[in-house]
Order: structure tokens, then C-alpha cells, then sequence
């Protein structure tokens, strides 16, 4: 019996019913020439989420990602410094000296893993501040994940990987050069490191690189490609709530290869919040149409609260103009590293 089959003959109620459709559904959505862009929040790549994500990069089931900094470094940590983590499986009962323990011999927990300082940040952060210097005295600015690309491509930490990079969904994204978007990267320990760099007055301000509204610009021009074949500048004009006739310089043929774009959201937060505002931005501000999201699943542990964003059920999303009425949309509630793998593998066939 495949991963596949047996979620089909088990998974038949409640939640497991739900990633089950959820799991379909997506399938149905890239097999129809969809899009997915997928989201990540929370410690996803410490939990080593790149096992089954960078198949799923490489399946081509992916085909752009919003991930917090975090995400985007701790992926590119576990692949130089595996072998120095430590986990710790009784972590719910650490006291606080036993915390400060860990502080003194620089490992950072996140719940039963820690991050070895010495081994992950510091390794990479020395070359990637070469980077940024060096792009600073030519006059460069580009997007935090550029450089993170930049280092994987130029082979420049191959000599410390730890585990076989086919297992690493950072370095699958590179290969692939897939859209990445990575609101609020100053909020991660390089993003500290780059702001150090500054105070000390080795790098200058504004510095070589790019803000989180470059990412959101980026975004909407991605998602417009995707979905309409037009530029932002070729959409039609939006009329109240109507559409209004292209202007005749805005009346460009859209490309034959367009697809309709899901959303699958691991956690809540910024990397889900940051990208789903697209459509409503595009529509409500700019005063462009563009297609809802087609496909809508967030995995999440959060209940339902009030001003929860992380807990907050797919319907108000359609209130905020991100999802139409007919959007298929799910929510599954349950740890992500648990069901994130086995949407995944469903997807792939497994």
C-alpha cells in the first residue's frame, strides 16, 4: 500500500478527512496546469521540512515560496551545521538554569532542536558579509534571498554541507531559481547580523539590500504574470466593483501560458498575512482586476480567537477580497510537521 493509498482508505473524517481533500485538491490543481506558491512560518526548516519540500520543488508541484527569515536561513544552518545540532527530548521539563546552560555553550533551542551558534550563523555569515560588502562598493542592491541563491550557486559552503543538499528545499529553490518572496527578513538572526554591520559602520545605510515592499512589488508582478499574462500595467481597470474596458495601450494579448495560482499556508504570520494581501492590493488599491487565489489550505495549530490572524477560518478571507465564494479552501487543524510531509507525498504520488 502507497503513502497515497493509505490516506485514501483511512483518512475518511474530521481533520484527516479535511488534509485528505486538501491533498486532492492540490493534486487536481498543478495536474490542471495550476500554480502553487506555499508559505512558511513557524521553525519549518529546523523541523527539516526540506526532505519532502525539495522533492516537491524538484516534482515541479511547487512554484514559488514565502517564507519567513528564519525559514530561509535555518534551511541553509541545518545544511552546513547538521551535525552539531543537538536535540533534546525532554525539553518540556529544561529549567531556566539549564536554559542558561544552553545560552553559555551557544546552542539556541527551538522546542527539542538547538541551533549550534559557532557552527551555523557564524559559518555563514562570514561569507555572506563578504557579499554584502562587496555589492555595497559596486553600488548593488538585491533582495536578502538573492545572496543566500548566490552562495549555494557559487558553490561557496559545499566544502562544509552536512547532508545530502538534495534534502535541503533552499538549495532545490536555487537550482530552480523559483520565486521566492521573504517579507520581514530583518526579523532573523542574519538580519541581525546585517544591522550590526551597519551600527559598527561597516556597512552603510540604506546598505545593499532591498525592502520588504520590494518583495510585495515583486509579488504582484509574479502573480499577475502567472495568472493573467499581462504586466500590472496591461490589466483592466477596475470601476467601482466593475471592470472597465482596457485603455488602448493597456489592451495587450495575454501570453497562452497562464495558470490560475493556490495558496498553501504552513502556520500563519507574515509569511501567510504578507502574500495573500496581493490580490486584495492589486484589486482594491492598485484598481486592477486580477484573478482570486484559485485553491486556499492553511495548516495550523492556532484556534480560533478573536483578531487571531493565524486562527482566523478561510470564509474571512473573502471579506478582505483574497478568496471568492466558490474558492476551494481548507483548514487543517494539526501540527504542520506532521501534515505538511503527507499532503506533500499524496502530491507526489508516493
Amino acid at each position: 500500500m502507497t503513502l497515497s493509498d493509505f490516506i485514501d482508505r483511512h483518512y475518511r473524517h474530521f481533520n484527516a478527512a479535511t488534509l485528505r481533500a486538501a491533498a486532492r485538491a492540490y493534486r487536481d490543481l498543478v495536474d490542471d496546469g495550476g500554480q502553487m506558491l506555499v508559505t512558511l512560518a513557524g521553525a519549518m526548516s529546523t523541523a527539516e521540512l526540506g526532505l519532502s519540500l525539495a522533492e516537491m520543488i524538484r516534482a515541479g508541484k511547487v512554484h514559488a515560496i514565502c517564507a519567513t527569515g528564519a525559514n530561509l536561513e535555518e534551511d541553509l544552518f541545518n545544511l552546513v551545521a547538521h551535525d552539531h545540532y543537538r536535540r533534546i527530548p525532554d525539553w518540556r521539563a529544561l529549567t531556566a538554569e539549564q536554559e542558561k546552560d544552553l545560552e553559555r555553550r551557544g546552542l539556541n533551542r527551538v522546542t527539542d532542536t538547538c541551533i549550534p551558534e559557532a557552527e551555523a550563523f557564524r559559518a555563514v555569515e562570514a561569507p555572506l558579509r563578504e557579499l554584502w560588502r562587496a555589492a555595497e562598493a559596486a553600488g548593488e542592491r538585491r533582495l536578502p534571498h538573492e545572496y543566500l541563491y548566490q552562495l549555494i550557486r557559487d558553490r561557496a559552503l559545499t566544502h562544509s554541507y552536512q547532508i545530502d543538499p538534495a534534502d535541503s528545499w533552499l538549495v532545490a529553490a536555487a537550482e530552480a531559481d523559483l520565486p521566492l518572496f521573504v517579507p520581514g527578513w530583518e526579523d532573523s538572526t542574519l538580519g541581525n547580523v546585517l544591522v550590526a554591520e551597519q551600527l559598527a559602520g561597516s556597512l552603510g545605510r540604506p546598505g545593499p539590500l532591498l525592502p520588504g515592499t520590494e518583495y510585495m512589488a515583486a509579488l504582484a508582478e509574479w502573480y499577475v504574470r502567472t495568472t493573467t499574462g499581462r504586466t500590472l500595467a496591461e490589466l483592466p481597470e477596475m470601476d467601482g466593483d466593475r471592470v472597465s474596458e482596457p485603455r488602448p495601450d493597456h489592451d495587450a494579448t495575454p501570453d497562452a501560458d497562464t495558470s490560475p495560482v493556490g495558496f498553501f499556508q504552513i502556520g500563519g504570520g507574515i509569511a501567510g498575512d504578507f502574500p495573500i494581501c496581493v490580490v486584495p492590493m492589486i484589486r482594491q488599491d492598485l484598481r486592477r482586476e486580477c484573478p482570486y487565489w484559485a485553491y486556499f489550505c492553511q495548516i495550523s495549530d492556532s484556534t480560533t480567537s478573536y483578531g487571531s490572524y493565524s486562527g482566523a477560518v478561510p470564509n474571512e478571507k473573502i471579506s478582505w477580497g483574497k478568496l471568492d465564494v466558490d474558492t476551494p479552501s481548507f483548514l487543517i487543524e494539526s501540527d504542520a510537521t506532521i501534515v505538511a510531509p503527507l499532503v506533500f507525498g499524496y502530491v507526489l504520488g508516493w
